[in-house]
């Protein structure tokens, strides 16, 4: 006759605690004769009437997610006693910052030396004058610093000189500068 035993052997839990494994075993599904090890730490931290307890007062599908965190932290705490899963957490946060700051540095880096690449001169058509590249200086003509009409407020400012000047008017008859402002450079 054959034997029952390797019909039906006994889940981790029950042959860790020495009792007959029944067919409603609550530890069965989640704690296999193939990983002893899962609740022999989970019992050590945990104990197996407060596991037993915390599976009996969940749902069904909420068992096996419990069953992981708690194998998760027995783990943890078997290999660092004093701070256990939130040891690793916040080391495996840390790492993560470390490599933000390295991944940041590299794109920077990259940024970098691809606008150093960047050519400064534009292809030129054959024929035409040597192209300089604009600064802030070459963009915009100068620009007088007197303010006008504002008391010294500074956020209007008349160019020094127009490059066209106004149909109504002979601009060189009249000065566009003198506008009747407080002071002046």
């Amino acid at each position: 006759m054959a034997s029952s035993s390797s019909y039906n052997s006994p889940c981790a839990a029950c042959k860790l605690l020495r009792r007959k494994c029944l067919p409603g075993c609550i530890f069965a599904p989640y704690f296999p004769p193939e990983e002893p090890q899962k609740f022999v730490n989970v019992h050590k931290i945990f104990g197996a009437s407060n596991v037993t307890k915390l599976l009996n007062e969940l749902l069904p599908h909420q068992r096996e997610d419990a069953v992981n965190s708690l194998a998760y932290e027995a783990e943890a705490r078997v290999r660092d006693p004093v701070y256990g899963c939130v040891g690793a957490i916040t080391f495996l946060q840390r790492q993560v910052q470390r490599l933000q700051k390295e991944l940041d540095t590299a794109n920077a880096d990259l940024i970098r030396f691809a606008c150093n690449d960047i050519p400064t001169a534009l292809p030129q058509a054959p024929g035409t004058s040597s192209f300089q590249p604009l600064t802030p200086r070459t963009r915009l003509p100068e620009f007088n610093r007197r303010n006008i009409g504002n008391e010294g407020g500074g956020f209007y400012q008349v160019p020094s000189a127009l490059p066209y000047s106004f149909p109504w008017n002979d601009a060189s008859s009249v000065d566009i500068n003198d506008g009747g402002g407080e002071g002046g450079m």
